[in-house]
């Protein structure tokens, strides 16, 4: 017998008719990566992500606004001061509207922005007689407000921001492989529940014949009443030990539903799992792929970025600063909305606006010495997150070449271990020469071997699919897990 072959029984009542359905374990890893709840929050939490991005992206773009007011009324007495210097009020009436179309543009290398506007104001002016109307125009203004030795957001962000999308990508894949492991899991759960009834089942049939011949001898005398107690009491044992796996069993069933959203109606029937070729893992192979692909090496990446724009912003921000701003345009004013576009005059306008820190009492200096240490406790945790990230897929790589071997182990131990209970249990039926303590050592060493042959076929799967999440490479088919990120999004 190469290996077992699991033939898993289901559970349905006589009267059911709902469809038998069976799902190899791939199948059920598919199922899990489309509908399973875990799936669905890793798709939202990367749509999530790509809007962010895409936000951050059009923030750089031209954008176009109107501001205006329309209109602005005034009828109220101001303060005004007479050409004698004395103060008196007066009365004003009038109705304002002023509008203005600006194209504004961020230069991210500098900080900087420009702009680009056009723009147009009236004035109505009510006397008690009269009334009088203005026009001022702004056809164009050209102009720029940059800081000169500011802090410059936008230029972390043109490093941070692109990171920080490509690592939401990463871990949408990790989670879908993370999906996978815990879908293992589950298979795995049931597949041991369903295996356990069984072998709890088959033992209530074999103690229940055993009993009957025991029973038997013991009326002819071969036998002393102890062994006959004996398996009269292994044989109640096995009931009760056949409910216990059945409750299990219907438990484990109702999860594996609930994580597969599958109907409560639909009966399972779990296919054998032994994988059908075995591959080696290489070390350096694997390591090179994790560094490659793993969010941990991005995530890496961002924390030091993060570092030095903290630092950047300690040693800007309370230092020495200037902004210049400069803008130039055309403009006329007239009492007709014609005229006011009519030989327009330039106007200029400049300034520099200056920060000149004196004296604050060490602030700044303390502020970029903590930012400093900071940088390199970053440093040092990330210098040895490498290594211990190194080490881990070091470990995992050893972890599922040895499966190899230990599921070889496993089934060949199963083998055994069936093969010995039923000579056990022939000689038993046919001599009576082996002790009941023998045949039930036999039967509990047979029932350890089936189970452990699905530990070391559980082992094996969660080891390789461990090692997909850490990696990002699928290794049975030489090749990277992709996704079609586009698709998925909806875009």
């Amino acid at each position: 017998m190469k290996y077992i072959v699991l033939v898993i029984i289901f559970i349905v009542s006589i009267n059911s008719m709902a469809q038998l359905q069976s799902y190899s374990l791939r199948n059920v890893i598919d199922l899990a990566q489309k509908q399973s709840p875990d799936a669905q929050i890793a798709r939202h939490n990367l749509i999530r992500n790509y809007w962010a991005y895409r936000t951050y992206k059009r923030s750089l773009l031209p954008q176009l606004n109107f501001n205006g007011t329309i209109p602005n009324l005034n009828r109220s007495y101001e303060n005004y001061t007479n050409p004698d210097g004395s103060q008196s009020y007066v009365g004003q009436q009038y109705v304002s509207y002023s509008g203005e179309l600006q194209i504004n543009k961020t230069i991210g290398y500098t900080g900087g922005n420009v702009f680009l506007s056009s723009g147009l104001q009236r004035v109505d002016n009510y006397y008690d007689t009269i009334t009088t109307h203005n026009f001022l125009s702004t056809p164009i203004n050209i102009g720029i407000n940059q800081p000169l030795f500011n802090y410059n957001p936008f230029k972390w962000s043109k490093k941070i921001e692109p990171l920080k999308y490509d690592e939401s990508q990463r871990k949408y894949i990790e989670t879908v492989e993370k999906v996978s492991l815990t879908a293992v899991n589950y298979y795995f759960s049931l597949l041991k529940a369903q295996m356990t009834l069984r072998i709890k089942e088959l033992n209530v049939q074999n103690y229940d014949t055993l009993y009957k011949l025991a029973q038997g001898r013991y009326s002819l005398g071969k036998i002393e009443e102890n062994d006959l107690l004996q398996l009269e009491l292994k044989s109640l044992q096995s009931q009760s030990a056949q409910e216990m796996a059945r409750l299990n069993y219907d438990n484990a069933l109702v999860r594996f539903k609930s994580f597969l959203r599958l109907p409560l109606n639909t009966n399972i029937l779990l296919e054998d799992p032994q994988p059908q070729d075995f591959i080696i893992v290489d070390k350096e192979k694997a390591l090179n792929m994790a560094i490659d692909n793993s969010s941990e090496m991005v995530e890496q990446d961002l924390q030091m970025l993060r570092a030095n724009s903290a630092l950047d912003r300690a040693k800007k921000e309370n230092g020495f600063n200037a902004d210049l701003y400069a803008m130039f345009g055309l403009t006329q004013n007239a009492d007709f909305l014609h005229a006011a576009y009519q030989n327009p005059k330039d106007q200029q306008r400049v300034s520099l606006g200056l920060r000149i820190p004196i004296y604050d009492w060490g602030q700044r200096k303390g502020q970029v010495i903590m930012a400093e240490s900071n940088l390199e406790i970053v440093k040092n945790t990330v210098e040895q997150q490498v290594v211990d990230f190194k080490q881990r897929i070091y470990l995992e790589v050893v972890k599922f070449n040895m499966q190899q071997n230990q599921l070889f182990i496993a089934a060949k131990s199963d083998t055994i271990a069936m093969r010995a209970y039923d000579i056990t249990k022939y000689k038993y039926y046919n001599s009576g020469k082996i002790s009941v303590n023998d045949l039930n050592i036999a039967q509990l060493e047979n029932d350890q071997a089936r189970i452990s042959y699905l530990n070391a076929l559980e082992t094996y799967w969660n080891s390789y699919y461990q090692l997909r999440k850490s990696t990002l490479y699928d290794f049975y088919n030489d090749k990277l897990i992709e996704v079609d990120f586009e698709k998925l999004i909806g875009e």
